[in-house]
């Protein structure tokens, strides 16, 4: 059986945001153990500070051998990510190593 999280992004996240969405984000993720579901569809106030935690996001779940799926991420979130060169990450995690 696989257990999986979803989390919805509150509709403003800049840097006065970051720190508590990002430790929501990765105590969310404590309880998982397979796969993770961020939804962006409400962001619509954000500041590269949204692209920082998604990032961490997605490292977190690499650390922890989890599959993190972004959702319904505006097209201006996208827009920045790559302008800052960082929309391969966020749109196509890489896969998380597995052992067997």
């Amino acid at each position: 059986m696989t257990a999986s999280f979803d989390f919805a992004l509150p509709a403003s996240l800049t840097h006065a945001q970051a720190a508590k969405v990002a430790q929501q984000i990765e105590a969310a993720m404590s309880s998982a153990n397979s796969a993770c579901v961020v939804d962006a569809s409400a962001l619509n106030q954000f500041d590269s500070s949204a692209l920082a935690v998604l990032i961490g996001a997605c490292r977190t779940a690499s650390q922890r051998s989890l599959r993190l799926h972004i959702v319904g991420l505006p097209p201006r979130a996208l827009q920045l990510a790559k302008l800052y060169g960082v929309s391969a990450i966020l749109s196509d995690p890489p896969t998380p190593a597995t052992t067997h």
